[in-house]
């Protein structure tokens, strides 16, 4: 499975205006909700309960929230970035720039696994990191991200 057959163009978000964790995760939820028909609310209160096992703040500018949750029937990934950086406590208590919000159903059992490898894989190659860094508008974000699943 591939992340450009799971994004959607409108659940992309060239610059968070939140500054915390609580704001980005429901800035995330709502782009998010609106390309599945499911809740803000519900979906930034399971990516919150996630953040309460530990932070999905990996380091080197990056997190990725996640959660199950029922009304989602497939996976689906969200992407957003920060120019400023949000305090996310994250593990190196660095700001995080880049965000991949991932969503899958209660029923899920390994596919969001493989996602989240992708994701990981996707930004330790600096150069992919550095576009979605820079880019100039969402348009740009999803060419980056659609330009290197394909060759991933």
């Amino acid at each position: 499975m591939r992340i450009s057959e799971l994004i959607n163009k409108n659940s992309i978000i060239g610059n968070l205006n939140a500054r915390d964790k609580k704001g980005a995760i429901d800035e995330l939820a709502l782009s998010v909700s609106q390309t599945i028909n499911t809740s803000a609310k519900d979906i930034a209160n399971v990516l919150m309960e996630r953040e309460q096992l530990g932070s999905t703040g990996i380091g080197g500018g990056i997190a990725i929230p996640h959660g199950k949750l029922d009304a989602v029937d497939s996976i689906v990934v969200g992407f957003g970035r920060s120019q400023e950086g949000v305090e996310y406590e994250s593990l190196d208590n660095k700001p995080v720039h880049i965000f991949f919000l991932l969503l899958t159903s209660e029923k899920s059992t390994g596919g969001h696994l493989k996602v989240l490898a992708q994701i990981s894989k996707l930004l330790k190659m600096d150069h992919f990191k550095e576009g979605l860094l820079t880019a100039d508008s969402v348009d740009d974000i999803y060419d980056i991200i659609m330009a290197q699943d394909e060759d991933f």
